[in-house]
C-alpha cells in the first residue's frame, strides 16, 4: 500500500505525463493564488489605499508593456522545438535576442509615455516607474525561457518556477518590513527585482539543454515569426483584456481609487480557482470529437463551474465588507460596491470563457479571438464613458457590461458557427453524479 502511495507521488512530482502536470499545475495555481493574497494583503496593511494605489501605479507597467509586444514568441518557441528538434537551439536562441530587443522597446515606450498618463502622481512616483521600466526584458524572457522548458517536458521546473517569483516577493516584503520600510517604491522593489536571480538560474539550468547559436538567425527568426504572428492576437487580447481596466483606473483616478480598486479586483479573482479546477479536473480534451460531444462536454464543465462560483459569490455578496475589513483594513471597506460588481462579472466571464472551449475544440480559434477582441473594443471606451462619470463604479459597470455582451454573443455563435444549440445552464442530477464520481476516483 506504502508502495502504491509512493509511486502515486513521484508519478505527480514528475509532472513529465499529460494528466499529472494538470494535477501539477492545479495545485500550483492554488499555491500561487494563496501567495498573491498574502503579498496584496501585507502590501494594503502597510501602505493603505492611496500608497497601495501608488505602489500599483508603478510596478502595472513593465510587465504590462512587455506582454503586450510578445509577438507570440514564447508560443511559437514551444511549438516549433517540438516540431523541428534538431533546431531547438537556434529557435531558442533567436527567440531570446527578439524578446531581449522587445522588451527594450517596451522599456522605451513606457518611460516616453507614463510622464503624461500619470501626470496627477508626484515626480518621484513617476521616475519610479520609468526606472521600473527596465525590467521589461526580464519579463519576456522569462516567458520565453519558461516555453523553453515546457518543449522539454520539464513542467514540474516550470511550476517551481511560478510559485517561486511571488514567494521571493513574499519573503522580500516580510524583510522590507520587518526593517521598518514602508513606503511604495521600496516595496515596489519586491515585486520586480526577484525576476533578476531567478532569470540568472533559468540561464544556468537552461545551458545544459541549449546551445547558443546564431548562425541561421534569419531562417530560424521566420519560423518562429511565421507562426507567433498568428497566434499574436490572442497573447495581445489576453494581456490587455487582463490588465486594462487597472491601467485606465491608474490615469484616470486618484492612487487611492486605485489602491481600492487593485484590492477589490485581486479578492474578487480568487473565484477564477473554480474555473481553473474544471478546466484540469472535468473538461477531457476534447479536440478532433464529434460536434455534439463536445458541446455536452462542455456544458457539464460550465454547468458545474457556474454552480460552484455562484455558492461563493451569494454569500460574498454580504459578506464582502467583512472580509475587505479584515483582510484588508478598515479603510479597504471603501471598495465594497465595486467588489460586488466584480463578483458578478467574475460569474459571467467564467462562463464565457468556458463556452469558448467548444470552438477552441473543434478548431475554430478564431472565434474565441474575435470574441476576446470584441470584448476589448467594448470595454475600452465604456470605461473612458464612465470612469469620469462614475469614478470606480464606472470601471465595474464597464467590465460588467462587456462581459455581459460577449456572453450573449458566445451563446449567439453556437448555432451559426458550430450548427449546434449552446449547452443548457441549468445543473441536472447527472451532472452532481458526474462531480461525485470524478471526485472520489481522483481521491
Amino acid at each position: 500500500m506504502l508502495a502504491n502511495v509512493f509511486n502515486h507521488i513521484s508519478s505527480l512530482l514528475d509532472g513529465r505525463k499529460g494528466s499529472t502536470a494538470a494535477i501539477q499545475t492545479f495545485v500550483v495555481k492554488i499555491g500561487i493564488l494563496t501567495i498573491n493574497m498574502g503579498t496584496g494583503i501585507l502590501a494594503a496593511r502597510v501602505l493603505g489605499s492611496q500608497g497601495r494605489g501608488e505602489m500599483a501605479a508603478i510596478i502595472l507597467w513593465p510587465q504590462f508593456l512587455a506582454y503586450t509586444l510578445t509577438l507570440g514568441i514564447p508560443q511559437a518557441l514551444l511549438y516549433n522545438i517540438k516540431k523541428y528538434p534538431d533546431k531547438k537551439s537556434e529557435l531558442f536562441s533567436v527567440a531570446a535576442i527578439l524578446s531581449v530587443g522587445l522588451g527594450l522597446i517596451a522599456s522605451l515606450i513606457g518611460i516616453l509615455f507614463l510622464p503624461s498618463w500619470l501626470s496627477q502622481y508626484s515626480a518621484t512616483m513617476i521616475r519610479a516607474s520609468q526606472w521600473f521600466m527596465l525590467t521589461s526584458p526580464l519579463s519576456l524572457l522569462g516567458v520565453v525561457f519558461m516555453a523553453a522548458f515546457e518543449a522539454q517536458d520539464e513542467f514540474t521546473f516550470s511550476n517551481q518556477l511560478r510559485y517561486f517569483t511571488p514567494l521571493a516577493t513574499l519573503i522580500a516584503l516580510l524583510a522590507l518590513i520587518g526593517f521598518g520600510v514602508g513606503n511604495p517604491i521600496t516595496l515596489g522593489m519586491a515585486y520586480v527585482l526577484p525576476s533578476i536571480p531567478i532569470t540568472i538560474w533559468m540561464i544556468l539550468r537552461l545551458r545544459s539543454r541549449y546551445e547558443f547559436k546564431i548562425a541561421k538567425f534569419q531562417e530560424s527568426t521566420q519560423i518562429l515569426l511565421g507562426y507567433g504572428v498568428k497566434a499574436y492576437g490572442i497573447d495581445l487580447i489576453g494581456s490587455l483584456s487582463g490588465k486594462i481596466g487597472q491601467a485606465l483606473v491608474v490615469g484616470l483616478l486618484s492612487a487611492t481609487s486605485m489602491g481600492l480598486y487593485t484590492v477589490a479586483m485581486s479578492l474578487s479573482r480568487v473565484l477564477n480557482t473554480f474555473e481553473s479546477a474544471i478546466d484540469t479536473v472535468l473538461l477531457p480534451k476534447a479536440s478532433a470529437r464529434p460536434v455534439n460531444e463536445i458541446v455536452e462536454l462542455t456544458g457539464r464543465a460550465v454547468r458545474i463551474s457556474t454552480m460552484l462560483t455562484l455558492m461563493c459569490v451569494i454569500p460574498l455578496m454580504f459578506l464582502g465588507p467583512f472580509f475587505l475589513g479584515l483582510l484588508y483594513g478598515e479603510e479597504f471597506v471603501a471598495a465594497t460596491t465595486i467588489f460586488r460588481i466584480l463578483l458578478i462579472e467574475i460569474l459571467i466571464s467564467g462562463t464565457n470563457w468556458m463556452l469558448a472551449k467548444s470552438f477552441m475544440a473543434a478548431g475554430k480559434p478564431g472565434v474565441v479571438t474575435l470574441l476576446q477582441g470584441l470584448g476589448l473594443g467594448i470595454t475600452v471606451p465604456l470605461m473612458l464613458l464612465l470612469i469620469p462619470r462614475y469614478e470606480l463604479v464606472g470601471a465595474g459597470l464597464a467590465l460588467l457590461t462587456s462581459t455581459t455582451i460577449r456572453f450573449f454573443l458566445v451563446i449567439g455563435c453556437y448555432p451559426f458557427v458550430l450548427k449546434a444549440p449552446p449547452p443548457s445552464l441549468l445543473v441536472n442530477l447527472d451532472d452532481l453524479a458526474y462531480l461525485k464520481k470524478t471526485f472520489l476516483r481522483r481521491g
